[in-house]
């Protein structure tokens, strides 16, 4: 079995993906003293929530410079 090539943009979405489920994680942990009636997480929980934004725009910018490539692979042959 060989491996394809990875295209521009790969890395990206994949970082971006695990930083978005990172962020989700945290999120879900954040919110469950909401729920159980315990004490609140410190303020720094909250910003942990934050890598969730970030990993979309990660992700959204990795996805941007899979279509440039795409893009200049076609004006390329044509």
């Amino acid at each position: 079995m060989t491996a394809t090539p990875d295209a521009p943009g790969d890395g990206l979405v994949r970082i971006g993906g695990i930083v978005f489920i990172v962020g989700a994680v945290a999120t879900l942990v954040t919110m469950a003293p909401l729920f159980l009636g315990t004490d609140p997480f410190p303020p720094i929980a909250y910003g942990v929530c934050m890598l969730m934004g970030v990993g979309f725009a990660v992700a959204g910018v990795g996805v941007m410079r899979s279509i440039a490539a795409q893009r200049r692979a076609a004006r390329a042959l044509s």
